[in-house]
């Protein structure tokens, strides 16, 4: 019996407005993944990270409106791989090659533009390089899509500090107005082709779109009504000295952040980039708290940062870290060659490091599934 109980306390409960994962959580989870994208260009490890980060969405996904942009952040993906490539194609690539696979008529230029070429000879050297570099870049982008369909922004909002809530405001504001305009243009849609009206061509598209934007203006003005009851804006009076100091301890945290990152990102910078990147983070963060105190608001019901935070947060900064230092010892693996052109190879332990961002679709809170409307017999 107690064995049946302890199966059962580990299980992750149904998430409830008590419970729900802390907004920020997910995006710290989601930024070591990208993280981890960062420091590998091989294409397995990337594939990984993208099933890992879509396997999390699906399983802990709602079917709230913010939830439905993480298809829109894949196509963006392979809309990158395809321009990286389609660019490597037209205007070559400064990585040499052997092996010629089709030959563009060459489009003479300038002795003022020398290193840049317009056809010319195309190899399958600087293809898989430009496939490498793409892919990164669009793990990358599926990453931060996996934080933003699984983070509510405004939860997100209310965890911000009060220095950043002016910012945060106008983003969340802008993230939540996006679907709603989608789902009018669907609805107008619809609503023509019921009516029988054309829903293509630029008659219908100035038809469509001046509704669109009537009812955008429409929920502003009522957004700022809204706002301006509830005292947004008002500021408190903090002294001169604090100011100064709020000033820089933000702006030499900033500085140090980027650092920093600069410092992991770079191949040569990981054994100084992890303690500056700390130190900045922790003046910033002193600077936004100093800061905060001009904002005069209170908070309903503030989320708690609880167990299932602290793993899921933790298991994105795992991936990050273990990837870090795999690359410290077997970076060929992580970076395959192109020069000669050789198949990319599967490291066990940085897959296995991997794997570990796979935590979240276990202990976080498990959405309540779609309701759907009671059809009338």
């Amino acid at each position: 019996m107690s064995t049946i109980a302890g199966s059962r306390s580990l299980r992750a409960p149904a998430a409830g407005r008590s419970n729900a994962l802390h907004a920020g959580a997910w995006w710290l989870w989601a930024l070591g993944l990208a993280a981890a994208a960062s420091r590998t260009t091989n294409p397995l490890l990337l594939g990984l990270l993208v099933g890992v980060a879509g396997y999390v969405v699906a399983a802990r996904r709602t079917d709230a409106p913010w939830a439905r942009s993480y298809g829109a952040f894949v196509k963006l993906g392979l809309a990158v791989l395809v321009i990286r490539l389609v660019f490597s194609v037209f205007l070559g690539s400064p990585i040499p090659g052997q092996h010629v696979l089709f030959t563009l008529p060459e489009v003479p230029l300038p002795d003022w533009a020398k290193g840049v070429r317009l056809g010319g000879k195309v190899t399958a050297e600087q293809l898989v390089f430009a496939l490498y570099d793409g892919l990164k870049l669009a793990t990358l982008l599926i990453c931060v899509g996996a934080a933003n369909a699984l983070a509510n922004p405004a939860r997100l909002l209310k965890s911000l500090p009060g220095a950043l809530y002016e910012a945060g405001v106008a983003v969340v504001v802008a993230m939540t107005f996006a679907p709603n305009m989608v789902s009018d243009v669907v609805r107008l849609r619809t609503a023509r082709r019921l009516r029988g009206r054309p829903t293509g061509g630029v008659k219908a598209i100035v038809q469509i779109g001046l509704p669109v934007l009537e009812g955008a203006l429409e929920r502003s003005v009522a957004l700022a009504a809204s706002m301006d009851a509830r005292g947004y804006g008002r500021t408190a009076q903090v002294p001169a000295p604090v100011r100064h100091v709020t000033t820089a301890l933000t702006l030499g945290g900033l500085l140090g952040v980027c650092a920093g990152t600069y410092g992991l990102l770079a191949a040569e910078g990981a054994g100084y980039g992890l303690p500056v990147l700390a130190i900045g983070l922790a003046a910033a963060m002193a600077g936004l708290r100093l800061g905060g105190r001009r904002s005069v608001r209170t908070r309903y019901r503030p989320d708690r940062w609880g167990v299932r935070a602290w793993l899921v947060a933790g298991s994105g900064a795992a991936v990050a870290g273990l990837m870090i230092w795999a690359g410290s010892y077997d970076a060929q693996a992580l970076h395959p060659g192109v020069l000669p052109l050789v198949a990319p190879q599967f490291p066990v332990w940085p897959a296995l490091s991997i794997l570990i961002g796979l935590l979240p679709a276990f202990v976080a809170p498990v959405p309540a599934p779609p309701s759907h409307p009671r059809k009338e017999a």
